[in-house]
């Protein structure tokens, strides 16, 4: 093994480990989205992985499930090539195929049985292209497939979310050594991601042509909906 693959295994255990501490239900928000999306889809499916850097979906979806393809996109590269590690580890690389894009460089006209788009939403400032992005998701979707997502949420202008955000906050100098000054400048740049009430992201995805929308998941400022393409 080459040092930058040693180097690479270390900034994915820091990712991991930071994602973990981010959203501390984080595994088992994703043994619900297994649970769905095998309560959903068949044996044989081709699932569409919007947002895969890390390759956590991967390491969830790929080995419990030996029939189901991936198709893994990602605008980042080193986020990619860690989905990329991952998959070779787990020796499942050669099910997946890995787009170093949006959902844009999807072949137009390809159709999965299922899909996910995990903590992206939050990302993009945009209204009108978070509802293109979901849109596109659509396009990609067999009549019924089923589709999960989660995202940062909230109204910035509730006092319930200042809340929520100081317990974000506890947690992370609880369970880390960072300290006030540190965490609270993180949170500056948290406060700048796209929040958008639960109500906002409902109508999304029923706009982009989703239906059977149920929120499965919460903890803190995220949220996460299952729901079928319709």
């Amino acid at each position: 093994m080459t040092d930058n693959m040693k180097f690479d295994k270390e900034m994915a255990t820091e990712y991991d480990r930071g994602v973990r501490r981010t959203l501390p239900t984080y595994d088992s928000m994703f043994r619900l989205i297994q649970a769905y999306l095998r309560a959903n889809s068949t044996q044989q499916e081709n699932v569409l992985i919007i947002g895969a850097g890390g390759g956590n979906e991967l390491a969830t979806l790929g080995p419990a499930n030996p029939g189901w393809t991936f198709t893994a996109v990602d605008p980042a590269p080193p986020m990619l090539d860690f989905a990329r590690m991952k998959a070779a580890e787990l020796k499942i690389a050669d099910r997946v195929e890995f787009i170093e894009g949006t959902v844009d460089d999807v072949v137009a006209d390809r159709l999965f049985g299922a899909a996910t788009c995990m903590l992206v939403l939050h990302f993009i400032a945009d209204m009108d292209e978070k509802l293109k992005l979901l849109k596109k998701i659509r396009l990609h979707l067999a009549p019924g497939a089923p589709f999960v997502m989660a995202s940062m949420y909230g109204n910035p202008d509730d006092p319930a979310f200042d809340e929520l955000f100081t317990l974000w906050k506890a947690y992370w100098l609880d369970s880390t050594n960072m300290t006030k000054t540190e965490v609270d400048e993180m949170e500056k740049t948290v406060r700048k991601l796209s929040f958008i009430p639960e109500e906002e992201i409902v109508r999304l995805l029923q706009e982009a042509g989703f239906g059977k929308i149920a929120k499965f998941f919460t903890t803190n400022m995220f949220g996460g909906w299952i729901c079928k393409a319709e």
